[in-house]
């Protein structure tokens, strides 16, 4: 297995070196012109805007700014920024050209707060979703097994932002049934940090738990007809032993993939979450940021997200080998 993490791990880095040259063209070669955002309207001659460009460094060529900014993730560097020298120590994403502060300290700072939603939701859509999928597969064709499959189906017709916004409306607003929304860190007050991602955490996880619910009956199904079930089963094991601790555990195999995919999405941000329910993470940072072109900051954020999505992939497929046997990491 030694082997084959150091492979992945290799493989892992070069895309998200690749990820970060693409995203470093498109960002750095396109038409956003961030001195315009810093610049305003007023005052904003052609000598305020060259002026500009040379504080932010904007003025050198695009390849000298690419190695700069790469050999900053590892060395660190000092950034010329209106006529002072700012030390950015390593990993040094830059500094946001509106906030003026180390893109790192930003996104380290709004972490806590995408895991705070993100976790939350995870727990009550693994919860609701595997365990309802889990028992209409194991009661296939009754009355709550197509109440699931029909429910579902319902659920997912409807745009998650709809969903999440008159939650909001009806919910704290009008009828006052959840308090209001919002983040409180944990470490300030437990209470306040559980009733203001009380409503995010149900109406996000049970919004994804509606297509965890299929996801799970349909792998459980499969699962069910296997010969190592009817192998179980001719070996005289009881019901619930078959049905979750084989062919649950087999069926979990393509949930976990899927988890994988969600989670990392989830961790780089819930925009919609994040705006509806006044909670200020990572997806709200970065979509500011797209607002005002502020490309430190979006190449920061897109960093943070391929390295995310590269290591639960890494994890995942060490989590496949000890969920299925038969999976063996060569």
């Amino acid at each position: 297995m030694f082997g084959y993490l150091v492979r992945r791990i290799i493989a892992g880095l070069s895309v998200v070196l690749v990820v970060m040259v693409v995203s470093f063209a498109l960002f750095f070669l396109g038409p956003s012109r961030p001195e315009y955002a810093m610049c305003g309207d007023r005052n904003c001659t052609p000598d305020r805007l060259a002026d500009i460009r040379r504080s932010l460094s904007l003025d050198k060529p695009v390849p000298q700014q690419f190695v700069e900014y790469f050999g900053g993730i590892f060395t660190g560097r000092d950034i010329h920024s209106g006529g002072f020298v700012k030390e950015c120590p390593a990993p040094c994403l830059g500094y946001s050209f509106t906030a003026d502060q180390p893109v790192t300290d930003m996104i380290i700072e709004k972490i806590p707060v995408t895991v705070s939603v993100a976790l939350g939701a995870m727990v009550v859509f693994l919860v609701v979703g595997v365990t309802s999928g889990a028992l209409a597969a194991i009661h296939r064709g009754t009355p709550w097994d197509k109440a699931l499959v029909s429910g579902s189906l319902v659920m997912t017709s409807f745009p998650y932002y709809l969903v999440a916004l008159l939650a909001a409306i009806y919910l704290t607003i009008q009828y006052e049934i959840f308090p209001r929304t919002g983040y409180t860190p944990l470490t300030e007050n437990p209470a306040e940090w559980f009733k203001g991602l009380l409503l995010p955490w149900l109406v996000l996880g049970i919004v994804y738990a509606t297509q965890y619910a299929r996801y799970t009956r349909a792998a459980m199904v499969e699962a069910l007809g296997e010969d190592f079930v009817r192998t179980a089963r001719a070996k005289g094991l009881s019901r619930n032993k078959v049905h979750f601790k084989h062919a649950l555990r087999a069926g979990l195999t393509s949930v976990v993939t899927i988890l994988g995919l969600d989670l990392a999405g989830l961790l780089a941000g819930t925009i919609f979450t994040e705006r509806i329910f006044d909670v200020q993470g990572l997806g709200l940072q970065a979509l500011d940021a797209f607002g005002v072109g502020d490309l430190p900051l979006i190449m920061g954020s897109v960093m943070y997200a391929s390295f995310l999505l590269v290591a639960l992939n890494i994890i995942i497929d060490v989590v496949y080998s000890f969920l299925d046997p038969r999976v063996r990491l060569v």
